[in-house]
């Protein structure tokens, strides 16, 4: 059996791995927009643990780059959130629904 502590990096894989699970099923399952950017979210998240875990756990010494990635995947999830966040304020002007079925029927 694994231990799990801190100073190991089997807990960061499998807190990332379980991030990135509920990532995938909240994305696929989830019909309305607010849902799927959840799941996005959880999604990049796991990937930023994964860099930061990684440049902790080293073998020679700590690499600053896992750590510039996972910020770099931060800034890029900040950017896509406040984009899908104002497209859906878009959509819900006209519809009043956040339902993606509905806008896919949408028509000019």
């Amino acid at each position: 059996m694994l231990e799990f502590s801190p100073d190991r990096l089997d807990a960061y894989l499998a807190i990332s791995t379980v991030l990135f699970a509920a990532g995938v099923l909240a994305a696929t399952t989830r019909r309305n927009a607010i849902g799927l950017l959840i799941g996005l979210e959880l999604l990049l998240n796991a990937a930023a643990l994964q860099f930061a875990a990684y440049g902790r756990f080293r073998a020679s010494a700590t690499d600053p780059q896992g750590q510039t990635a996972a910020v770099f995947v931060i800034v890029v999830a900040a950017a896509e959130a406040a984009l899908a966040l104002a497209m859906l304020f878009a959509v819900y002007k006209t519809t009043r629904d956040v339902d993606l079925e509905k806008t896919r029927e949408l028509r000019s």
